[in-house]
């Protein structure tokens, strides 16, 4: 699942999939503004098949905080 969400993630921010971890997060990469982060949320609620609950969209600020809540939904 980690290696899915860091393709998805470096599809969107346009990045190398080897540079995203743990911390990975709006602080470290320059091309995650709002509205980057809501293609984000969208394509990865198409690739698991999942919906993220509306109040959990804010908090989905590290690849770390991602991974967590995919886990709890699939």
């Amino acid at each position: 699942m980690s290696e899915v969400i860091k393709q998805v993630m470096a599809q969107v921010f346009q990045i190398d999939a080897e540079t995203i971890d743990a911390n990975t997060s709006p602080d470290s990469v320059d091309r995650w503004d709002s509205l980057k982060h809501m293609q984000l949320i969208m394509a990865l609620e198409d690739e698991f098949g999942i919906e993220f609950p509306d109040e959990a969209i804010p908090e989905l600020l590290s690849f770390a905080a991602i991974e967590q809540t995919i886990s709890t939904l699939t």
